[in-house]
Parts: C-alpha cells; sequence; structure tokens
C-alpha cells in the first residue's frame, strides 16, 4: 500500500489567510506581508522541515511584531532625554492629539468660511502663550534647521559674528560651522576658545554683519580660565550705518521658563528678556514635545525678523506636518510632559517606588535590591547636572536579556550591576517593568 504524500495535507494558501489569527494578522501588518509568510511556511513543511499541522503556527511566528521595525523601549537608563531612543516621548494629550490629526483635519482649512486656512495656529499660539514676551514665533522642522532658516534668511552673503569658543559639535559629527556656511553665510569667529570679551565681537561688526550669534554649549561644560559674553551684554551693537545688529541666540534645549532644578540651563523667556532679538531652540529635549525646530522673536525687530524667516523660500522645505503641529501644540497647552514629570519626580518618591519593586521581584526569588541612583538631563541639555534618583539593582547578565525583551528595558550597567533608575519612568510603568524582569528571569 503506498504511503500518502504527507505534502497533500499541507493547507491551501486561501484557507490559511481565513483562519482567525492570521486574518488578524493580515489586518494588523497587510495582507502581502501575511501571505509570504504562509507561503514560506508552506515550504517548510513541503521539504519535511515541519509538520503540514504547524504550517499556521509557523506562519505567525515568521511575522514581526508590528508593521514598522520600531519596539518600544522603556528608558530605565537614568538619561531623562535620551538621544538613542528618540529623546522626549510624547504625553497622552500629545498622542491623541497626533491620533486626531492622523486623519483629515483642519490643518489649513478655515472651517467657519471653507476657505484656506492659517496652518499651525493653535501651536503658534500656545507659544506665545508659554512664552508672553514673544513678538512672534515660527517652527521649522528641528533645530538645526531653525538656525540654518535663520542664517539663511538674515545672512545669506554676510557675516555671522560668533565666538570661537561657541563653534561647537551639536552630534553625530555635524558642527555649527560647517551648517552655517552651508546657508551662503560667512563666519566671523572671534575671540578665543575659552575667552572672549564684547569688545571682541563689536570690534568685528562691519557693513557686512548680518547678525551676532550666541550658541549655548548644550552637550558639554568649560571650566577653569574661561570668559563668554552674555546676551545681556551685546545689546546695542550697531552697523556703521547705525542700523542694529540682532543677536540670536540658539539655546538648544527648548526650555520655555526657568526651572528650579536647572539654574544654568538658558531659557526662551529670559534670554529674550535679556535683550536676545531671536531665540531657537528645539522642540523635543526639555520642552518635552516632538522634533521640531522653534524660532522665537522679541517684539519689534524680533517679530518682523521672524516673518522674514516665516516668508524665505526654504521655510517651505523645513516645514512640519500636522502630526508634528498637532503634537506640539498638545505638549505645550496640555498637562505636564512626561519629561517633565520626571524632572520634578522627587528622590524620596523615586526611592520609595525603588524600593516597592525591589521586594516584589526579591518575592519571586529575584536578586533585586533597590539603591541610590545618579540621574542626568541627557539629550543636549542642562550638562553636568545630576539628579538624585534611586533604582532596582539587579545582576549584571539583566541588562542584555531586558534589551531583548518586548518591550525591551534600557538600563545602564554599573560596578558589575544591572541598574534600572526610575527617573524617567512613570509610577503606572512599574508593573510593566517588574513583568519584563520576570521574562527575563525565566530566560
Amino acid at each position: 500500500m503506498t504511503t500518502p504524500d504527507p505534502r497533500r495535507r499541507v493547507p491551501r494558501t486561501d484557507h490559511l489567510l481565513a483562519e482567525p489569527a492570521l486574518a488578524a494578522a493580515a489586518r494588523r501588518l497587510g495582507r502581502d506581508r501575511v501571505k509570504q509568510a504562509v507561503t514560506g511556511a508552506q515550504q517548510r513543511a513541503r521539504s519535511g522541515e515541519i509538520a503540514p499541522e504547524a504550517v499556521a503556527d509557523a506562519a505567525l511566528a515568521a511575522l514581526p511584531r508590528s508593521v514598522t521595525g520600531l519596539r518600544r523601549v522603556l528608558n530605565a537608563s537614568g538619561v531623562l532625554v535620551h538621544t538613542n531612543i528618540g529623546r522626549a516621548p510624547l504625553s497622552d494629550a500629545a498622542r491623541e492629539a497626533v491620533a486626531l490629526a492622523s486623519g483629515t483635519c483642519d490643518v489649513e482649512l478655515d472651517l467657519a468660511t471653507g476657505a484656506r486656512g492659517k496652518r499651525g495656529t493653535g501651536a503658534l499660539d500656545a507659544l506665545r502663550a508659554a512664552v508672553p514676551g514673544a513678538g512672534d514665533v515660527h517652527v521649522a522642522n528641528n533645530g538645526a534647521a531653525a538656525l540654518a532658516l535663520v542664517a539663511s534668511a538674515l545672512a545669506f552673503g554676510r557675516e555671522i559674528v560668533v565666538s570661537r569658543g561657541e563653534l561647537v559639535e551639536i552630534g553625530d559629527g555635524f558642527r555649527i560651522p560647517e551648517l552655517i556656511e552651508s546657508t551662503g553665510a560667512r563666519l566671523r569667529p572671534v575671540g578665543a576658545t575659552n575667552r572672549t570679551h564684547p569688545r571682541d565681537y563689536a570690534e568685528a561688526i562691519g557693513p557686512d554683519t548680518g547678525f551676532v550669534l550666541k550658541v549655548h554649549p548644550s552637550n558639554f561644560v568649560v571650566t577653569g580660565f574661561t570668559r563668554s559674553v552674555g546676551v545681556g551684554e551685546l545689546g546695542g551693537l550697531t552697523r556703521p550705518d547705525g542700523s542694529a545688529v540682532p543677536v540670536v541666540d540658539d539655546i538648544g534645549s527648548g526650555l520655555l521658563a526657568p526651572h528650579p532644578r536647572l539654574p544654568g540651563e538658558p531659557d526662551v523667556t529670559s534670554t529674550l528678556a535679556a535683550g536676545a532679538t531671536l531665540v531657537t531652540a528645539s522642540g523635543d529635549k526639555l520642552l518635552g514635545g516632538p522634533q521640531a525646530g522653534l524660532v522665537f522673536g522679541g517684539p519689534g525687530l524680533g517679530a518682523e525678523l521672524v516673518q522674514r524667516v516665516r516668508r524665505h523660500p526654504l521655510a517651505r522645505a523645513m516645514r512640519v506636518d500636522k502630526l508634528t503641529l498637532a503634537a506640539l501644540e498638545a505638549s505645550v497647552a496640555g498637562p505636564p510632559t512626561p519629561v517633565r514629570l520626571g524632572l520634578d519626580a522627587t528622590a524620596d518618591a523615586l526611592r520609595d517606588r525603588a524600593e516597592k519593586l525591589a521586594a516584589t521581584l526579591a518575592g519571586d526569588g529575584i536578586d533585586a535590591a533597590a539603591t541610590g541612583s545618579v540621574s542626568t538631563i541627557g539629550g543636549g541639555g542642562a550638562p553636568g547636572v545630576e539628579l538624585d534618583s534611586a533604582a532596582v539593582s539587579l545582576p549584571e547578565s539583566f541588562a542584555a536579556d531586558l534589551r531583548a525583551g518586548d518591550p525591551a528595558v534600557l538600563g545602564r550597567l554599573e560596578y558589575g550591576r544591572c541598574l534600572l533608575d526610575l527617573r524617567a519612568l512613570a509610577p503606572a510603568d512599574d508593573d510593566e517593568l517588574a513583568a519584563a524582569v520576570r521574562r527575563a528571569a525565566r530566560e
């Protein structure tokens, strides 16, 4: 008697795609991707690698977790704004705003008249309300774009006077001099790398001066025999014809107003009050919102220059989309962002959470203990600032296993232990963090 060919028992493609689990996967990932996984599993069954009855499970196992290659990460690193995992996490309000804007919305429509409306009104109004001293505001697609747009609009073919000590590298190999020169402006460095005086700026001003640039060294600290010039010391600079020289201050981190824990970090409100004509900053650092570049102009000349920036042809190329506008408005006008909540968290509250987590995990037989920790701001903001924090200490081997989990957990290694610092995590994340540790302990 002839043995039936097992390949005849391999389920048909249409039958497999109709199975509830694979049908749900097709709605989530797309039918073509699921069909490709099904075809691959069928081929494995025909070659005898798996049983025909295992085809559906094999197809499901071959599918990615989501339609994107990105994976969710719980930030237990102790770095509040971590560039490698997307900088500022959005608030629930911002996520809801993004979900609303992801469909059709009135981003550029006046519903009262049916005519074209002004783009980004809500986000711009929120920024003006948060910085009452601003005469006008413009939003570009990131912090570097904001500075490049200002340089293009105000200093193409002209000079930008800047201290040698502020010609910094801003990350990933990109440097302020290269960014500025790509806009068609010319740099006029003044002073020394460690000391620059007001007279250095004054002596460099000429008929070709577009503006004076201040750049906050937001990712390093220089100490010792140093001297820098504050915005307030640069007011009143004029060209030979008597026209005022604008002062542009790139403060970097996007702090809108002073914060008691960051006394040395420049903020938009104080910088404009000190006399800056324009202030540029990022939206996804201490502001706690989406990636965006912000240009704030003071009253009078500053507001006029923001209008020039807004009408520059490159402003179109650097325009933000509706999702960014929605998230930015909600981040500024809505409840405190996760970054702000993490910054404001007290060491005592963090210690209580760490002790409860460690006790729970120890009760499960895991080598866990609460310990003191030191967290930092990160993300190119408040260099040198350290915040007392608390962490759950685990054996070093947990670090790799936690990163491989779903969600992944990013801790840090210190003195042969894996520390899970809680400052960047909300209390609502504690249960999920504990579950991730338990999964890692079983592997």
